[in-house]
């Protein structure tokens, strides 16, 4: 006699029954985001999910796979951790406007905000500035918002209006609002001041390790004493990071310390990271070696650089380009507390 399946299990008709709700709704604000696009002349498209590369950001996990040609050869592929590689090579090729609802594979990653495969949502603008995203971004909030009938969205005691205008707060300005901190004070156009930024954390109560670089204390911090106070009341579109933290983005001209990337927040909840696109193809080379060194350093590990991908860049006009977290979105426009309500079909727990 077999027993019978756990309360969990996603599939037993009770879960479901439970789910459902939110996962129509999921389908009501995709197709209305669909509409949305298409309304402005964009052009939808499907990035390849096999990849040369997954990215070479240091802290992206990839899912390891491989090809085997006809002749029996064995060559090395991964599931892309973002369509963006595949959107840069059709702007190169002349698309103008586009989008891909793509699904995505991040390893290493589960939670209640996080799944191992998810649905990423990018679009990007040739010849247009990422401000323009900022209002995109904006948009697509209050359109969630509407479709699924919730004019709040709240998470964990965190609540937030996401049809007011957001609030457009630069990483300077939160590190001192925060935390206290003088971020530019530690980066510089040559690098960034290990010791004055953990100096600046230890003050701030934030604990630095012994073999942490900047990055790290820049991460600790941003998670720990801000992260957590951004998008409540209204959204928060957080700029202008350190161009060490912004590996595919370019630097702003006025400013060479910092890059042209932000991020959309709500209820404390990351939505969406854009950049104003990088397209000198050596400046990206050389900050994919470093990233690569970092991951190997951290993780033992590094990625290959998808040639192809560089080529392209060279030939890409300017663009801005932006990555939203779909299910996310879903989840706070729904009402859901964790992102497995919002998944169709979630991936099996190990």
């Amino acid at each position: 006699m077999t027993s019978p399946p756990p309360p969990s299990t996603w599939w037993s008709p009770h879960a479901h029954a439970d789910r459902r709700p939110f996962l129509i709704a999921r389908n009501r604000i995709l197709a209305r985001i669909r509409s949305w696009f298409e309304a402005r002349g964009f052009t939808e498209v499907e990035g390849a999910i096999l990849q040369i590369s997954p990215g070479n950001e240091a802290h992206l996990h990839g899912f390891r796979t491989e090809i085997v040609s006809i002749s029996g050869e064995h060559r090395p592929l991964f599931l892309h951790t973002s369509p963006e590689f595949a959107c840069k090579k059709l702007l190169a090729a002349g698309e103008e406007r586009i989008f891909d609802v793509a699904r995505v594979f991040r390893n290493r990653e589960r939670g209640p905000l996080h799944h191992p495969e998810f649905t990423m949502l990018e679009w990007y603008r040739a010849r247009e500035p990422y401000e323009t995203l900022m209002d995109d971004a904006a948009a697509l909030l209050a359109l969630a918002a509407d479709t699924a009938g919730r004019p709040v969205f709240s998470w964990r005691g965190r609540d937030c209006d996401p049809t007011a205008p957001p609030e457009r707060l630069t990483l300077a300005e939160a590190f001192d609002r925060y935390a206290g901190i003088d971020l530019l004070a530690t980066v510089s156009a040559e690098g960034t001041d290990l010791e004055a930024l953990a100096a600046a954390a230890r003050a701030a109560g934030v604990r630095v390790a012994e073999d942490d670089v900047w990055a790290d204390v820049f991460s600790r911090v941003l998670v720990e004493k801000i992260e957590p106070r951004l998008g409540v009341g209204r959204p928060t579109i957080l700029c202008e990071y350190p161009v060490s933290e912004a590996a595919l983005a370019r630097p702003k001209p006025s400013d060479p310390r910092v890059a042209e990337r932000f991020e959309l927040y709500a209820c404390g909840i990351e939505l969406a990271n854009a950049f104003a696109e990088l397209t000198d193809p050596a400046e990206q080379r050389r900050r994919f070696a470093a990233e690569m060194d970092e991951k190997e350093r951290v993780y033992g590990e590094r990625y290959p650089v998808d040639e192809d991908f560089l080529a392209a860049l060279a030939a890409m006009p300017p663009a801005s380009g932006i990555a939203l977290g779909f299910d996310r979105l879903a989840m706070l426009a729904t009402g859901a507390t964790r992102i497995e309500q919002v998944v169709w079909t979630p991936v099996a727990e190990m």
